[in-house]
């Protein structure tokens, strides 16, 4: 088991960036694909980028592709979002997530999650 925690959220201009954080309280991350997903309100969850346990693959929303970068730091227990360019329509609590079941897209194939950690892009 983990359980995770973000950092990083808050309120930026569009065309800033933002760095978030996944850490694991409890337990260890190495062993997990990972993901960072967000859920703006009245929408449904959606993946935005994921990572292989060893950091080999790496999956993109296609509206995140060249702006968004999920890296994992697995000596540091640690996975990373760097979001730059960002658009209001990047509005969304953005939450940490761990499978079992290798590098997935859809949020029920995830089974740890953390809180959350809200960005909100506006000027």
């Amino acid at each position: 088991q983990v359980q995770l925690v973000e950092s990083g959220g808050g309120l930026v201009q569009p065309g800033a960036s933002l760095r978030l954080s996944c850490t694991a309280s409890e337990g260890t991350l190495s062993q997990y694909p990972m993901a960072w997903f967000r859920q703006a309100p009245g929408k449904e969850r959606e993946i935005v980028a994921g990572i292989s346990w060893n950091g080999g693959r790496t999956y993109y929303k296609d509206s995140v592709k060249s702006r968004f970068t999920i890296s994992r730091d697995n000596a540091k227990n640690t996975v990373a979002l760097h979001m730059t360019r960002l658009r209001p329509d990047d509005t969304a609590a953005y939450y940490c997530a761990a499978t079992t079941r290798g590098l997935q897209t859809a949020a029920n194939e995830y089974e740890y999650w953390g809180q959350g950690t809200q960005v909100t892009v506006s000027s």
